[in-house]
């Protein structure tokens, strides 16, 4: 049985006043770097900080006295994880989550916060899923399945309702891929009201089973899931959403961690919302140009989820800045007395560079007599700044060596 788009209004009527109709903003920049009227869906912002609670609380209140009172349990890479926890004690429901031993910290301290049980366990979110399936066996627990239920597709296809209210003239939707019920909802809201617009979903290179299921007209597992996009790192998409992805998704694209750690910077400099790798994917896809944008269209991405561990995101945003040409790290010999590194240091602050670290290499570099290796790294203003910087510094009789890898626009 296939989810109706009765079954989202309804969905849509349980939840209303638990979760919060998340904005749909305008990406000034990107609309001017593409030429079109591009917009985000900030499921960021949600309430548990993913769109993962609209599916959640619709799938718990739909139980029955009985199955409320054994309980939830529900495995998950982490965001299935709060929104279960979250819905379930709103509705004064045990909830026991079990997640990957690795998840994120970030998203294990917000589950117990919400009041449940976390179970720590395995490599993977197929790990979870088995451990969960035994802790229900042994403890009569109800199931809570993170996307291959109706209830929970019915939900999240509730953001489809909300989008082509924001933008009636939607023509361009994309919309990052895991299990699949997040994308299935939306493209069953979306195509049936407006069947005209094009529905893109994105799926992570390092777990990607969706293309090689359509191909094979059945779920396939992958055996790896490697991705910073652990909120999307399922290794087989659902009974349920599978077909809908067949039916309503126009094509599915798939992206590196490195254009979605560009997503995740992009939001951060230039929407000022924090998103994790999931929940960056769609961004990813456009900023990589993988998604085909005409002149003047309206296209919109949902941000699904913004719960980024602290570090990873300092990391993120210090690759993606130097791959920007912000960051430089160069390399040159000095003559090995002192005051040497001193006038290195006052040409790179004559040149409006600021150093971020100074290194010393002797043995490592195997640095002439006399001689001694320095490194650099430097933040400049932009790509065109680091140049003026590096050719001030050889103008000035050092030879500089300089690892550049492929830099992006900001």
């Amino acid at each position: 049985m296939s989810v109706s788009l009765e079954q989202i209004r309804a969905a849509r009527e349980v939840i209303r006043g638990v979760i919060i109709p998340t904005p749909t903003l305008p990406d000034p920049l990107a609309s001017e770097d593409f030429g079109a009227r591009l917009f985000v869906k900030a499921e960021c912002l949600q309430r548990g900080g993913s769109f993962k609670i609209r599916g959640a609380y619709h799938k718990i209140a739909s139980l029955t006295s009985e199955e409320k009172a054994r309980g939830v349990i529900a495995p998950s890479a982490g965001n299935h994880a709060q929104g279960v926890a979250l819905a379930a004690s709103l509705q004064g429901i045990r909830s026991t989550i079990v997640m990957p031993e690795h998840a994120p910290l970030t998203k294990v301290v917000a589950t117990r916060r919400y009041g449940a049980e976390v179970v720590l366990h395995g490599t993977s979110f197929d790990d979870a899923v088995a451990h969960a399936h035994e802790l229900q066996q042994q403890h009569g627990y109800t199931y809570v399945h993170a996307f291959n239920d109706e209830k929970i597709i019915a939900g999240q296809g509730t953001i489809g309702l909300e989008l082509l209210e924001a933008l009636p003239d939607l023509e361009v939707l994309v919309v990052p891929i895991g299990g699949g019920g997040l994308i299935g909802g939306i493209a069953k809201a979306v195509k049936t009201l407006r069947p005209q617009a094009r529905i893109l979903g994105v799926q992570a290179v390092g777990c990607a089973p969706v293309n090689l299921s359509l191909q094979a007209g059945a779920p396939i597992s992958v055996p790896v899931a490697q991705t910073i996009a652990d909120g999307i790192a399922v290794k087989r998409p659902g009974d349920l959403t599978l077909p809908l992805i067949q039916q309503y998704v126009d094509e599915v694209l798939e992206v590196t961690d490195d254009e979605i750690a560009r997503g995740i910077a992009h939001c951060a400099q230039n929407l000022k919302l924090v998103v994790e790798g999931a929940g960056a994917a769609g961004m990813g896809a456009i900023l990589a140009s993988k998604v085909p944008i005409k002149s003047g269209q309206t296209l919109a991405t949902v941000l699904c989820g913004g719960n980024i561990d602290g570090n990873l995101l300092s990391r993120v945003i210090e690759q993606v800045m130097v791959r920007q040409g912000r960051y430089l790290l160069l390399k040159l010999a000095v003559i090995d007395r002192p005051g040497a590194l001193a006038r290195v240091i006052n040409h790179v602050a004559a040149a409006g560079a600021n150093i971020v670290d100074v290194f010393h290499r002797r043995a490592l570099w195997l640095a002439p007599l006399g001689k001694v290796g320095v490194e650099l790294v430097l933040e400049v203003r932009d790509a065109q700044h680091g140049h003026g910087v590096v050719a001030s510094l050889e103008q000035a009789g050092y030879a500089v060596e300089r690892d550049e890898p492929g830099v992006w626009p900001d």
